[in-house]
């Protein structure tokens, strides 16, 4: 097997210049021919460059506005020909086809392109031909031949070069050919990607492309003993806590990133809305509030359940000001979410030296499409996004008595909290803010009853004469199958419900509501969140 190979010849065609004049000026230090297309060449000879038109190589001239220029013989015989075969080496003789040991290409920006809007006769023709295939000849034989597809690795191969006096090793470019097949890997999951939803608007191709970079290894997973790591998507998507800019505090684990995921989407849903405060730990809400202000927000917030704050997660949908910030570093958090902050909230926090500040920039969209990828023993279950929203106009009132105006607020904002708390879900709200959450349990009654219990040890933490759920809204995030789940509500102060509906007893529960002097109403949907 060939180990070290002097590169005599190398063949670049670029759609990012980055890096690509140093690029060439160590390559010409080392008395390497250079070959190039287009605009690569033409930014080559600028900088003072020798460079051989491909058309030279090949003998035709670019056609077709580009789309032919590299797609010939001479030039992919120079790349796949095994230098150490007879056969492969007369033939190159024969029809007098050069080697080529290096190939610098990366390809036309075909995510860009789409991420900015551009018609459909565009984004084709930014779908590269040329590009990928010598990529994968180069890679294929890359016992011969080193191939580069990303400016960043430029580095790596002038030190290379100068260590090995203008060479490449074996282990070199097999690392090479793995970064070059994963690029090529991830080019095409975007175009078909691209073909199938955004250009077919098919919901479910036959083939699901994921294609995501390496952005960190984390310093272990849920657990010390998983190993984990943040992926980014390649291509367009939504801004969250994957871009967040971390402005200080320790590096982001596992959980952390989760629970304030969790915490973001939460906040979006309203962050057309007041100043609101989202309070989450192990990837539930414990505390959801709005105000006038952020710092009330946080403090209504807070009182909902002060003792799951500690060690948690919160995220606003304002820019973070200072008394909130204060606030805030009263009691232990691990991270906060927020737009932007102020210089005197970035100070405060400041003195938190393990508390990790994020900076978001403007909120996701909750409507926005997508999906969502759960794997499983021997496959993975995919989902569109829960994007669903109910507003009041699409409310049906089912009981004898119709909501006040105050209620049907509450319930509409029980009903959003609801929808990021883990099934079965059971929220109070009252005036804009959490009263009790119920999360995460196996029947509909212990969660109400949990719920309740959190709202009366709020009450008597905060020195209230009575809980919050006393004139409460309840959310349910699916039906009640039976009146029991609406019973342990009306016990606990509620006065209105919300709830999909659909069970074969909601008639029981409708008379059950009736009797208690309850004001409930019907979504039509449910949000399971397991």
């Amino acid at each position: 097997m060939t180990t070290d190979v002097t590169i005599k010849r190398a063949l670049l065609s670029v759609s990012d210049k980055t890096g690509l004049i140093e690029l060439g000026q160590a390559l010409g230090q080392h008395g390497v021919e250079l070959v190039s297309t287009g605009g690569t060449a033409k930014a080559l000879r600028e900088a003072g460059l020798a460079v051989k038109d491909i058309s030279e190589l090949t003998g035709f001239p670019e056609m077709m506005d580009g789309r032919v220029k590299t797609l010939h013989p001479k030039v992919h015989g120079g790349l796949l020909a095994v230098r150490s075969n007879p056969e492969h080496v007369a033939s190159m003789d024969e029809h007098e086809i050069g080697a080529i040991d290096l190939v610098i290409v990366n390809l036309y920006p075909f995510a860009a392109t789409v991420a900015k809007g551009a018609d459909r006769d565009e984004i084709i023709e930014n779908i590269d031909i040329g590009g990928p295939s010598m990529v994968r000849s180069a890679a294929k034989n890359h016992e011969s031949v080193a191939i580069v597809t990303d400016p960043a690795d430029y580095a790596r191969l002038i030190a290379e070069m100068a260590e090995k006096s203008g060479a490449t090793s074996y282990d070199f470019r097999r690392m090479l050919a793995a970064k070059a097949y994963a690029a090529t890997a991830a080019y095409d999951s975007m175009i078909a990607s691209w073909f199938a939803f955004a250009d077919q608007g098919v919901a479910f191709p036959e083939n699901l492309s994921l294609s995501s970079k390496l952005s960190t290894t984390l310093r272990y997973g849920e657990n010390p003993h998983q190993s984990a790591a943040l992926y980014l998507p390649n291509g367009p998507t939504a801004n969250g806590i994957a871009q967040a800019k971390q402005i200080q505090g320790k590096e982001l684990s596992y959980n952390n990133y989760n629970d304030a995921d969790a915490a973001l989407e939460l906040v979006s849903e309203f962050r057309d809305g007041p100043p609101t405060v989202v309070i989450v730990k192990h990837a539930n809400p414990c505390g959801v509030a709005t105000g006038e202000t952020l710092i009330e927000a946080y403090e209504a917030a807070l009182a909902c359940d002060s003792v799951s704050a500690f060690g948690g997660i919160i995220a606003v949908n304002r820019p973070l000001d200072g008394p909130t910030a204060e606030a805030i570093s009263g009691i232990f958090t691990e991270v906060v979410a927020a737009p932007d902050a102020d210089d005197e909230a970035k100070a405060i926090f400041a003195k938190k030296k393990n508390l990790r500040l994020l900076l978001t920039g403007e909120l996701p969209d909750p409507a926005r499409p997508g999906l969502m990828v759960k794997s499983i023993a021997g496959g993975l279950l995919v989902q569109s996004r829960d994007n669903g929203k109910v507003d009041r106009d699409a409310l049906k009132v089912v009981t004898k008595r119709a909501p006040t105006e105050q209620e049907l607020k509450d319930c509409l904002f029980a009903w959003t909290v609801a929808k990021h708390v883990k099934s079965n879900a059971i929220v109070y709200a009252k005036g804009g803010s959490t009263a009790g959450v119920g999360a995460g349990q196996m029947n509909r009654l212990e969660s109400a009853r949990i719920a309740a219990w959190k709202a009366k040890d709020a009450a008597e933490k905060a020195g209230w004469s009575e809980p919050r759920t006393i004139g409460s809204a309840v959310a349910s995030d699916a039906f009640f199958p039976f009146a029991d789940g609406l019973l342990a509500a009306v016990e606990a102060g509620a006065t209105a419900v919300i709830q999909p509906g659909g069970s074969i007893r909601d008639e029981e529960v409708i008379a059950a509501a009736d009797e208690a002097g309850l004001a409930m109403v019907f979504t039509g949907m449910r949000h399971f969140r397991h």
